[in-house]
């Protein structure tokens, strides 16, 4: 904590008392960053728990989170914000190569990346890769070529789909790479996922330095991983997270600062701030800025349509470990078969042993079935393409399923500006103009942006 008493000494004049609304890691990065150069800060979470659509929950003794992630090397600035509050990368995180591996019983194919320098990593991964012929490694060797010349970017935003046709992907090829990365990265079906922003992530991580490809897995809770360590650090340089406080009316003052309106425990309460950032999601932002926005923000914000994550957790005996910490599985809806991947979490967690977590993103149809009937179609799944009947009865189960977890990463989506054109007010979150789809790097990069933009503007 050093460093940030230095810093909040050499800012003290420009001091202000910063309102963040909404903790989830938008709302963390943003209060972080305005911390760490000297604003007092006052972070208001409506819920109890931090974190957000990222965050911890509490499921049959284990500290489990409400979705499966997985994070990439190429997310430098999360990583950044996680270490500027003390977060061990090393420890708080397993680090794997590139990979997308089906198990054995499956029809799929077998894609590590060594550990060499780019882009020999992901020449040597194609040698090597089984499960797919010689069409198709010139095909993905093809995609990696062109992309690259094209500088990642595209003369007009296509779907994916579209993107993939256009540079004569094979249809194995799709199934088994393109397709599980695209709903993996972007929540959307790639017949209407973004073509560009699926090429900004491919050009982060394939086609960047090697270490930006690997694949991070938290063994920390996502809760622990970075909002809880931020709400220490806030606290140190002064500030205060009020959990369990919802905020009912914002206003501009004449000083042009913001007042909040906001009840605790059933109280209600007035504050003053000098500035304000609204990290929550767009319906929550539009109902309080309200007629504040100008009317393209107001339609950008209502012009969102959003995408479900389901995670179902899988209890076996303490004994049962999957060869690897996780697996890419192929989706059939027509087989029943609707996990994408598999995580081993004892592999991650020792307390947690036999404990599986499937992934089934953009999962509206998945969900249609019910809990439990979900959660039988995937055990049965996983019996039979590990073949290992024990599969089939876990000791319990438990689904998680986020009914909008993330927004429609469509084509040419119009997004809104950290910036609305307000006097010393700013809006972060996953949604906002960038480069990336719906990810904790895309919040936290928003997070930063906003609370930049905020000491930067004048009193």
């Amino acid at each position: 904590m050093a460093k940030l008493e230095i810093n909040r000494k050499q800012n003290l004049r420009i001091a202000r008392h910063v309102a963040v609304i909404g903790a989830g890691w938008a709302g963390c990065a943003a209060a972080t960053e305005l911390a760490s150069q000297g604003a007092i800060v006052s972070l208001f979470e409506a819920a109890r728990t931090l974190g957000g659509r990222a965050r911890r929950v509490d499921l049959h003794g284990h500290a489990l989170d409400n979705g499966q992630h997985i994070l990439l090397g190429a997310y430098s600035a999360s990583l950044a914000i996680m270490r500027k509050v003390g977060i061990n990368l090393d420890a708080a995180l397993l680090r794997l190569p590139l990979q997308m591996v089906y198990p054995n019983y499956t029809d799929g194919m077998q894609f590590i990346a060594p550990k060499l320098p780019a882009p020999l990593h992901l020449l040597l991964a194609l040698f090597r890769a089984k499960g797919l012929d010689k069409q198709d490694k010139l095909a993905l060797a093809r995609f990696s070529t062109t992309a690259r010349w094209m500088g990642w970017q595209l003369n007009q935003d296509c779907s994916v789909t579209e993107l993939l046709e256009r540079f004569d992907q094979t249809d194995r090829l799709c199934q088994l790479m393109w397709n599980p990365l695209c709903i993996a990265a972007l929540n959307t079906p790639p017949e209407r996922a973004s073509a560009q922003v699926f090429l900004n992530v491919l050009r982060d991580s394939l086609g960047a330095k090697r270490a930006a490809s690997d694949m991070l897995l938290p063994k920390l809770d996502l809760s622990a991983l970075f909002p809880e360590q931020a709400r220490q650090w806030i606290e140190a340089a002064g500030g205060n997270v009020h959990l369990g406080t919802t905020v009912k009316h914002i206003t501009p003052t004449a000083q042009h600062g913001w007042q909040l309106d906001f009840t605790s425990a059933d109280t209600s309460h007035q504050q003053e701030f000098d500035a304000l950032i609204v990290a929550t999601n767009p319906e929550q932002a539009t109902r309080l800025l309200g007629s504040n926005l100008k009317a393209e923000t107001t339609r950008q914000l209502s012009g969102f349509g959003y995408e479900a994550i389901t995670t179902c957790y899988l209890q076996y005996d303490t004994t049962l470990q999957l060869p690897r910490a996780f697996f890419a599985l192929l989706d059939q809806a027509e087989l029943q078969h609707w996990g994408q991947f598999v995580f081993d979490r004892g592999q991650l967690h020792p307390s947690q042993a036999g404990l599986l977590a499937v992934v089934v993103s953009a999962s509206e149809q998945a969900i249609a079935l019910g809990n439990s009937a979900l959660a039988t179609a995937i055990a049965q799944q996983l019996a039979q393409v590990f073949q290992l009947p024990q599969l089939t009865n876990p000791l319990w189960h438990q689904i998680i399923s986020e009914k909008r977890a993330t927004f429609s990463c469509t084509p040419a989506l119009d997004r809104p500006d950290n910036n609305l054109g307000l006097s010393n007010c700013f809006i972060a979150g996953d949604y906002t103009k960038g480069d990336y789809p719906a990810t904790l790097e895309a919040a936290v990069r928003s997070g930063v942006a906003a609370a930049k933009l905020c000491l930067q503007a004048k009193s």
